[in-house]
């Protein structure tokens, strides 16, 4: 789709000025062509390649002393993509993933994210960093058309877990966004985490959940529809979109993507911090057998975290964390403990941890036995 463009900066007659907003149909693009530059030619850089989730890129807990530009560069890739065995999603992703990957900084560091929209995409699109300040979240300065690439960079000045997607604007951005095209950002302390003591904490792991609502239309006889492109899945999806009601709910855009041989993994004794995004919808993740043993319920690594707590709650449009020491080996289940969704909608995933059981912390004191039902387990009436 081409035409937006134009709609929003062929408006002749702009005057010079350091700031400019052209308002279009509700819309916001800026130009801040006019606005004095920043000399950051002292500061190191560096480059960290993406990965796709639930794994995150190799990165320090530890900052060091001065800020960093960091740079990332992302892919937009328009693709079908299988969503459970029946159902198939015309999806619009960052990187060629749902969701997008999680990228990690430091506080005060720069991000500079260098975004490429492939010629072979049939959409504009552009990312808006929750992380960020001003102009949409980065959105009015990067709305790109197929084949076209752009470079933005901006100041991470708070500390905490952020959702980033795409928004193109109007009735775009819900539609983006539900096919995929939302990601997270990690924007560390420069001197690490830290528990409701002030004192310095550390994970083992790390691994990125991002929960997606899905709305896929069915034909006349009941079948989830597929369609040929993107463009195509359009006035059917929004019908569906409208209702609300979801066709399914899934962590890293699949029914199983986190079960089974995508199951993560853990070690006993390991502290695992989880990060968890939903760009659209509520959610209440829970790890059956554990616990949150701290909990950035907000994502907000400047507020103290919660302690051990069993299910807490994410709310749509943002990201947050939760570190569990695993102290019992076995299977995991992660989950959206609203149950109809985790279970029949698709939002669950399993962590398989090794090591030895400790009688201490649970035993089965009595196998599951037959027993007589006429004399025992009856509560006497009054």
């Amino acid at each position: 789709m081409l035409t937006r463009r134009a709609a929003l900066m062929g408006a002749a007659g702009i005057a010079a000025s350091p700031l400019v907003v052209k308002a279009a149909q509700g819309e916001e693009i800026m130009d801040t062509s006019m606005a004095p530059p920043v000399d950051l030619s002292t500061l190191t850089r560096i480059k960290h390649k993406l990965v796709a989730p639930p794994f995150v890129h190799a990165h320090d807990q530890v900052g060091p002393a001065e800020p960093r530009i960091v740079e990332f560069e992302m892919k937009i890739v328009e693709k079908e993509m299988q969503i459970a065995d029946d159902a198939y999603l015309q999806a619009m992703t960052f990187n060629g993933s749902v969701p997008g990957p999680l990228m990690v900084v430091h506080e005060g560091d720069y991000v500079e994210l260098t975004l490429f929209n492939s010629a072979d995409n049939m959409m504009q699109h552009n990312i808006d960093f929750h992380s960020a300040t001003g102009a949409l979240g980065g959105g009015s300065l990067t709305l790109v058309n197929p084949g076209e690439k752009t470079t933005l960079r901006f100041k991470a000045t708070r500390p905490g877990t952020f959702v980033y997607h795409c928004a193109p604007g109007g009735p775009m951005i819900p539609w983006h966004v539900v096919s995929g095209m939302s990601g997270a950002i990690m924007v560390l302390p420069r001197d690490g985490l830290s528990d409701h003591n002030g004192q310095p904490v550390t994970y083992d792991r790390v691994y990125y959940i991002g929960e997606n609502d899905f709305y896929i239309p069915k034909d006349e006889n009941g079948d989830y529809m597929r369609f040929e492109d993107v463009g195509d899945s359009y006035s059917d999806t929004l019908e569906v979109m409208n209702g609300l009601i979801p066709s399914h709910v899934v962590f890293n855009g699949k029914v199983g993507a986190l079960t089974g041989e995508g199951a993560l993994t853990a070690a006993q004794g390991e502290r695992v911090l989880f990060v968890h995004s939903q760009a659209n919808r509520d959610s209440r993740p829970h790890l059956i057998g554990g616990h949150g043993d701290l909990v950035w319920e907000m994502g907000k690594f400047n507020n103290p975290p919660d302690r051990d707590l069993e299910t807490w709650f994410i709310r749509g449009g943002s990201a947050g964390a939760a570190l569990y020491e695993f102290l019992q080996p076995g299977v995991y289940a992660y989950v959206n403990h609203n149950l109809i969704e985790a279970v029949n909608l698709g939002a669950t995933a399993h962590v398989l941890v090794e090591g030895d059981w400790n009688n201490d912390l649970m035993e089965q004191v009595v196998a599951p036995t037959e027993y007589d039902s006429a004399f025992e387990g009856k509560t006497a009436l009054p």
